[in-house]
């Protein structure tokens, strides 16, 4: 049986320099999943041309940024992470190796053999972020489960995340006599 092997992470994108290549409905999809997560991401899109929901998006967003110009190996200086989403495989290519011979993380859509990463489904209800993977084998199936949490993980879910982030400030002991505590505090959420 295949196993799944990613190690996930939430990336801090407010904190990085991202990079999407690509103007049409690709380029705005990634860039509208990354937004709808994190709508501070600091984001440069580079491409020849934008279509207008990308420059809609990009006017109500001031980290990001719009080049209209040929993707050229100079946009690749000070990123962290890189999606190409170009309708053009061997410019995709192209991104992807020069990125990896920079150690820049890179994803190029709907090619998961040139992916250091996938951008799964993700629900988010205030504090809790919960993401899907299907190993990039079937978005439509972390689509379909991440609607499933959406409406199964209820939206006061936040205020208790606050309250338990309250009292286990108060708790005293060693770290495992807390992990106890807050494991006995928290085992009806799974009943």
């Amino acid at each position: 049986m295949e196993k799944n092997e990613l190690y996930p992470i939430f990336l801090k994108v407010h904190q990085l320099n991202v990079l999407i290549v690509g103007g049409g409905n690709v380029g705005l999809e990634k860039l509208s999943f990354m937004l709808k997560s994190s709508p501070n991401a600091q984001v440069s899109v580079v491409a020849t041309w934008f279509i207008d929901d990308i420059k809609r998006l990009a006017a109500s967003h001031p980290d990001v940024t719009l080049i209209e110009k040929a993707y050229q190996t100079n946009d690749l200086v000070n990123k962290n992470l890189v999606i190409a989403a170009t309708d053009d495989l061997e410019v995709n290519k192209q991104i992807y190796h020069e990125s990896k011979e920079r150690n820049i993380l890179v994803n190029v859509a709907d090619t998961p053999e040139y992916c250091d990463f996938y951008l799964g489904g993700i629900v988010t209800k205030g504090n809790v972020k919960v993401a899907i993977s299907t190993n990039g084998k079937s978005p439509t199936t972390a689509k379909r489960l991440r609607q499933f949490f959406e409406e199964v993980i209820p939206d006061d879910i936040d205020q208790l995340v606050k309250n338990l982030n309250e009292y286990r400030k108060t708790l005293k002991g060693d770290f495992e006599e807390k992990v106890e505590k807050m494991n006995e505090v928290t085992e009806g959420l799974i009943k």
